[in-house]
């Protein structure tokens, strides 16, 4: 028996279908390529690994997430951290695979294989691998156990009855609270001794990516979730829906809602981000034309300006440039005030420039504060 998928009440259809049109805007307008779409979706990507990962603990700079994926020493982040991005990057990307498949059907060694991926770097607790025995979540600062997962046992049946409704059941219900349901009953049931929190909001991720909503990096609330308050109110959610026990019953609803604002609130910021990277691309350009550079130093100042720092590994490969042609790059718009370095060869990197941070400060006043849809 698994948790029910509850009946929305009219405010939660209007919430719904606020963010179905926001999502519907997104699709469209993602349809259109640009060049800024690349750095916009790693940077997103990024941000969502950032945020799941920081809930268990695993901080590291969207920068270093960045260098992670693309194979680079982060320049911040410790080698375990590193471990752990390098794992949930590795799934995710999978998820993104997996979202586009012609032909798919979800089944227990797919997450047990999603596990693997994420923890396999901690052969001591079974990656990959149902738990053998009891699970106890303890609140880190009291020690207090906060929930109780079910018996050993019982974990292969409910993974089972999962696996068998997130290929037959409640098909007809929006995708936003199948997803929602997805990640709840994964994360109640606790099927691996460890990994489970990563494993069920990827879940949530990949089920929203199969319906073809938007694609996963655009979908997901993972990095909405990773905020500090958001973060408590996760949890305290969790605790009022799922007790302290494993226990499938009571109202589910209060955890649709959560999850249905944390879709509207991140929603709006993509949508935010998504204008943003427009107006400040084409900004740039004239700026670039302006001082007679290379259309292609555009990407580096892009860089520079939504994320803290960019490095000359990164710009290169953006561009496909030769190793002398992006330090000349770098080294140019330095000299010009657009960006500051620091450091020395391998671990040189360059933050914005008092040129750059003047657009930013200006760009920054700008920003729209974001509607909760349920006040």
């Amino acid at each position: 028996m698994l948790y029910d998928t509850p009946a929305l009440e009219p405010e939660d259809k209007a919430v719904l279908q606020e963010v179905e049109e926001m999502r519907r805007d997104l699709k469209y307008r993602l349809a259109e390529t640009h060049r800024w779409d690349g750095q916009l979706r790693r940077q997103l990507q990024a941000r969502a690994i950032q945020g799941s990962n920081s809930i268990e603990g695993y901080r590291a700079s969207v920068e270093d997430i960045e260098s992670i994926m693309e194979g680079e020493e982060p320049l911040e982040a410790s080698a375990s951290v590193t471990r752990e991005i390098a794992g949930y990057q590795l799934a995710l990307t999978y998820i993104q695979h997996l979202s586009r498949a012609p032909k798919f059907r979800y089944d227990a060694g797919l997450l047990n294989a999603l596990n693997f991926m994420m923890i396999g770097h901690h052969r001591d607790k079974g990656p990959g691998v149902v738990r053998p025995g009891g699970i106890y979540i303890r609140n880190s600062e009291t020690g207090e156990v906060v929930y109780e997962g079910p018996d050993a046992e019982l974990v292969p049946g409910l993974l089972g009855e999962l696996v068998h409704w997130l290929n037959e059941g409640d098909l007809d219900a929006p995708s936003y609270v199948r997803a929602a349901m997805a990640h709840l009953n994964l994360v109640k049931i606790h099927p691996w001794r460890d990994g489970n929190g990563r494993m069920s909001r990827a879940l949530q991720t990949l089920v929203l990516g199969r319906d073809r909503i938007t694609t996963p990096e655009f979908s997901s609330i993972e990095e909405w979730l990773g905020q500090h308050r958001a973060t408590l109110d996760y949890y305290d959610v969790l605790g009022e829906v799922g007790g302290r026990r494993w226990g499938p019953h009571g109202d589910t609803l209060p955890w649709v809602r959560f999850c249905l604002r944390a879709h509207h609130m991140q929603a709006q910021r993509v949508g935010q981000r998504l204008a943003q990277a427009g107006e400040i691309w084409m900004l740039l350009e004239e700026e670039v034309d302006r001082e007679g550079l290379n259309v292609r130093c555009v990407a580096a100042l892009y860089e520079v300006f939504v994320n803290r720092r960019v490095r000359r590994s990164r710009y290169q490969a953006d561009e496909g440039l030769s190793q002398g042609q992006a330090a000349r790059d770098l080294r140019d718009l330095a000299a010009r005030k657009w960006l500051q370095p620091y450091g020395e060869t391998k671990g040189r990197f360059y933050e914005p420039g008092p040129r750059m941070l003047a657009i930013r400060a200006e760009f920054a006043g700008r920003v729209r504060p974001l509607r909760d849809p349920y006040r």
